[in-house]
């Protein structure tokens, strides 16, 4: 299960996942998609206040998990999230793992 692991830290020198595993891993989180090298979902909310308290909450589950995603409010209720390991300029399994997080936030 993956909401079950922790993300791990990653140095660069490590590899991105490749289309095809990353595609797989996708899959196993609802509602997310890959996107130029990245995975992302958007999430939409009855007001801004619930927006606000999402990413409240996602923040504090990257910070437990010392891995952040890029967090974009927009639409006043609409909370779009990417996901990619910097360090090594693409996906890795930390990403799919806050991914899985996310959606039990």
């Amino acid at each position: 299960d993956l909401k079950q692991k922790k993300c791990v830290p990653c140095e660069g020198g490590a590899l991105p996942m490749e289309r095809i595993e990353a595609e797989k891993f996708a899959a196993m989180v609802n509602g997310w998609a890959i996107v130029s090298g990245q995975i992302e979902k958007e999430f939409t909310f009855k007001d801004f206040k619930a927006a606000m308290q999402f990413i409240n909450k996602v923040a504090a589950v990257a910070e437990e998990e010392g891995h952040h995603p890029d967090i974009f409010l927009h639409g006043w209720n609409k909370v779009k999230i990417t996901l990619s390991t910097h360090a090594i300029g693409g996906l890795s399994m930390n990403d799919i793992i806050l991914a899985a997080k996310i959606n039990y936030v």
